[in-house]
């Protein structure tokens, strides 16, 4: 089993999420984060170093199984980039293991809870 977490820009997450759903990918979880990456310009003012605002994203978590992990995966890079070549500031994938999913209601364990 995979969790895997993206982190895309606000204006990308319909597309994103059709595309999830055109996969058969429908359980997914959306939240609202802020932060920067290599975007990110240093900017002085008055002869001061002023730190950059954190730019708001959005993060889709996603557990599924291992078979799922490439669909999952290419159904985010195809939806999220911007333009043919992309740009910076398009976001990030993260792809960890998930030792374990048990669901609440039923206590059913692994793969199958997912």
């Amino acid at each position: 089993m995979k969790l895997i977490t993206a982190i895309i820009r606000e204006e990308k997450l319909d597309e994103v999420r059709q595309a999830l759903i055109d996969a058969e990918i429908e359980r997914i979880s959306v939240s609202r984060v802020s932060g920067h990456g290599q975007q990110q310009e240093i900017e002085f003012h008055r002869g001061q170093k002023v730190i950059p605002n954190l730019i708001p994203r959005i993060q889709i978590m996603i557990a599924c199984n291992d078979a799922f992990e490439d669909i999952t995966v290419n159904a985010i890079l195809k939806a999220a980039k911007s333009g043919k070549d992309g740009e910076v500031g398009d976001g990030k994938i993260f792809i960890q293991e998930l030792k374990e999913c048990i669901r609440i209601r039923t206590g059913e364990r692994g793969g199958t809870a997912i």
